[in-house]
């Protein structure tokens, strides 16, 4: 029988269409990449990029050389750009802002044919560790209210290049779906004292069904009222409202927990393409849009990654309505991505 599932933190139904559940042997194969001759992502290729912002590099190699184990990049075809002015006028009942912000590619390993999944924790501690840098740095610029840090997994998800990398784009607003978590934390903790994740991460460990995974302090579920089939959400379990703040030793258990959540993921659903979405706090030191919003935001906000396996299109129905119908029972997700053996 279907139901209808409330998420509270981002405040939309799902419909679970339990009668079209999805199951891994029902999936086909992987999307294949078109073969390229050159791969600008490639070390010894560091010419055909633009010059690097960030790095971290073997002792005594010099920027844009070989001897990189990560790299970050502005992106070559931005979508927002670095200097434009940060110019705000009216249009009739129309706003316009100047495309003002940053747009770069984050290239999470040398070698071209290696997942992130299959990275060892210490290359992926070294790509947690370029976001929470390249966070810091952004936000020192308060043009910028938010930097969104996202990965794209193969073609059908949106990834051009094969190349294992992710990429960050820092906006003059706050988007959409960030105000409505934000919105969601903040009336929560107005009439709870509580952070919102924090009692849902509670409430999931009580009931076990949909946990995938809870070790080294990281708590991952099949949410309640998933968009998605096999959609993951994954947060720290101590209280922390922004990935900026995260210390380098929790970004060493982090990349343990991070490593066997996708190996699950690449395990059962036999390496389908993927996006993942860093969801953290907006830039507290830019002037808000609502100035009370951050009073508590230090307290009510918890930062946190959603993992969306492109397994479905999204139709008719889900663009006008802004229902989602998820296919795949998220209790029976979390089952076969926690019973999963993994190497």
């Amino acid at each position: 029988m279907p139901e209808l599932r409330y998420d509270p933190l981002q405040r939309r139904w799902v419909i679970i269409a339990s009668d079209r559940d999805i199951r891994p042997s029902d999936l086909g194969p992987i999307c294949k990449y078109d073969h390229i001759e050159v791969c600008p992502f490639c070390e010894g290729k560091e010419a055909n990029t633009p010059p690097e912002v960030w790095a971290f590099r073997e002792l005594g190699t010099i920027p844009n050389s070989p001897g990189w184990k990560v790299r970050v990049i502005p992106n070559k075809y931005p979508a927002l750009k670095t200097e434009a002015e940060d110019k705000r006028k009216g249009i009739g009942y129309y706003d316009m802002i100047n495309g003002v912000g940053a747009h770069e590619v984050i290239i999470e390993t040398p070698q071209h044919k290696v997942s992130l999944a299959e990275f060892p924790p210490e290359q992926i501690k070294l790509v947690l560790l370029a976001y929470r840098e390249r966070l810091r740095e952004l936000y020192k610029d308060t043009r910028f209210k938010y930097v969104l840090i996202f990965k794209n997994y193969g073609k059908r998800a949106g990834a051009s290049l094969a190349h294992s990398h992710s990429q960050l784009i820092a906006t003059p607003i706050v988007p959409r779906n960030v105000i409505i978590k934000l919105a969601a934390a903040k009336k929560h903790y107005e009439e709870k004292e509580r952070c919102l994740i924090c009692d849902l991460i509670e409430q999931e460990d009580d009931t076990k069904t949909r946990v995938v995974l809870s070790e080294n302090g990281f708590f991952a579920i099949a949410p309640y009222a998933s968009r998605f089939p096999f959609e993951v959400f994954i947060a720290p379990i101590a209280h922390n409202y922004s990935f900026a703040e995260v210390t380098d030793e929790e970004l060493e258990r982090f990349s343990h927990f991070l490593k066997n959540i996708l190996l699950r993921i690449k395990y059962v659903l036999n390496d389908q393409p993927f996006n993942y979405v860093l969801n953290t706090s907006p830039n507290i030191q830019a002037k808000p849009k609502f100035s009370e919003q951050w009073v508590t935001i230090k307290y009510d906000y918890h930062w946190h990654i959603e993992i969306i396996p492109r397994l479905i299109r999204i139709a008719g129905f889900e663009w006008g309505s802004g229902f989602y119908i998820n296919p795949s029972i998220p209790e029976m997700a979390a089952q076969y991505l926690r019973e999963a053996k993994i190497k």
